[in-house]
């Protein structure tokens, strides 16, 4: 991974699951921003962090931020799995995986001896004034939410 805290932030503009493209730009001088990238929709391990999130969401929002999950699976089935667990944040579909190339997430995995590519469970927090303030690699899913909570705090 080649960015680190400190960092000015890439841009980001994809499609979300809210019908409009998100923008990082959009909140910069305004919010602080929570970028949680995860490998796949409805697998135990991101239904977990999503989940997660879901009900420590208000705590979140609480401390100016707002959070989003990237993933490369596309807005209908960010659609379903938003749907299937009730989440209230939105998720943005990088089906070219630019976004998870320019943040240094889309890395070789290796699965019972198979190598594939995919997204390292991975989270940016980008401050107000759109440099990373915190980066979590290697996300245990279900103590996730707690993290983000206390780096907010630190803002």
């Amino acid at each position: 991974m080649n960015l680190k805290v400190g960092d000015k932030a890439p841009d980001i503009n994809l499609p979300s699951s809210e019908g409009r493209p998100f923008k990082l730009s959009m909140f910069k001088g305004q919010k602080n921003v929570v970028l949680y990238f995860y490998p796949k929709d409805d697998t135990p391990g991101c239904t977990t962090q999503a989940c997660g999130i879901r009900d420590n969401y208000k705590d979140i929002l609480k401390y100016n931020a707002v959070i989003v999950g990237i993933s490369s699976d596309d807005v209908k089935k960010h659609d379903t799995f938003i749907e299937k667990y009730e989440l209230p944040f939105p998720l943005l579909a990088d089906t070219e995986k630019k976004t998870c190339e320019d943040y240094g997430v889309w890395i070789e995995k290796s699965m019972y001896g198979r190598k594939y590519t995919g997204a390292a469970r991975t989270t940016f927090i980008v401050d107000k004034n759109g440099k990373i303030s915190h980066i979590f690699e290697k996300v245990k899913p279900a103590e996730h939410a707690q993290d983000v909570i206390e780096a907010l705090k630190k803002l």
